[in-house]
């Protein structure tokens, strides 16, 4: 035995001391691979930010903390908000829109299309200082949509009927348990209306387009970069060169340093935004599409 301990000892010896100072090799670990992947660059602090906004908007909440986070930095010179969204709930997407105006009036933001900027996305992008979008990106569908379904051929067939107590008149209104009344549409159809009107509204401000031209630029029309540009939903097609080199300028930083983005959070944030994008698909509501 003592022979066989000694020809092992090489393996063992290693082994042993990790199972006795298991918390200190896990911390001299992350602590390596923390100083290899330190840039001297990174010491530096940074002065410019690229906030993302990446899948279906239903919840706002990460994507405001970033905005407030640069809106309160003093490092921070100038944001890139990166859009690559098909849009979402109304709600989320106003909350985002109006985020962004605040940020823009205290330092320069320029939105970028990378891949859709479409209805809710585009809407909260329009108070930044200028709009690039890639050539290849899909722009506009500014248009609002609310849909349900009919179950109630299926409810039959399966036996199942609705039992409901409700005090109001349309306080059913867009339910999937059977088909809804002139009235009910129309009260939904109502809602839909004032809220397009309000998305069209901000966007003429926003964009100084004339308001009377909606059908041009809004009525869920969805664009080509170029196409947008002609019809004045963006400023310039490029890509995101381009666009980083307008919020250098417009921030007037003399040595440009982005803000790198942490890659355990962004790995977090993509599974999240895909568990979110399937549920979404199958809810109904008012939906900026």
């Amino acid at each position: 035995m003592n022979f066989l301990s000694k020809l092992f000892y090489p393996i063992t010896a290693p082994i042993q001391f990790i199972q006795n100072n298991f918390k200190t090799v896990f911390f001299l670990t992350i602590l390596y691979f923390v100083v290899i992947n330190t840039d001297t660059k990174n010491l530096e602090q940074a002065n410019l930010q690229i906030i993302e906004l990446n899948g279906p908007i239903m919840v706002a909440d990460d994507v405001l903390e970033k905005i407030e986070m640069a809106k309160s930095n003093p490092t921070v010179k100038g944001v890139l908000f990166k859009v690559n969204s098909p849009g979402g709930a109304v709600a989320p997407s106003i909350e985002i829109t109006h985020a962004i105006k605040e940020l823009n009036n205290l330092k320069p933001v320029v939105a970028y299309a990378s891949g859709i900027m479409a209805s809710g996305s585009y809407y909260a992008a329009i108070y930044s200082s200028a709009i690039i979008a890639n050539p290849g990106s899909m722009i506009g569908s500014i248009g609002v949509i609310m849909q349900s379904v009919d179950a109630s051929e299926l409810m039959a067939k399966i036996g199942i009927k609705s039992q409901i107590v409700k005090v109001g008149e349309y306080k059913e209104s867009g339910t999937p348990t059977r088909q809804w009344t002139k009235k009910e549409r129309a009260e939904l159809e109502k809602v839909s209306l004032s809220t397009y009107d309000m998305f069209v509204t901000d966007v003429a401000n926003a964009r100084k387009l004339q308001k009377s031209d909606h059908k041009k630029y809004a009525d869920a029309h969805i664009f080509t970069a170029i196409q947008a540009k002609n019809v004045g939903l963006i400023d310039k097609v490029a890509t995101i060169t381009t666009a980083k080199e307008l919020v250098v300028k417009l921030s007037k930083v003399e040595k440009p340093i982005w803000a790198k983005e942490d890659k355990m959070e962004k790995f977090m944030q993509k599974i999240i935004t895909g568990t979110i994008s399937n549920i979404s698909t199958n809810v109904s509501g008012l939906m900026a599409f």
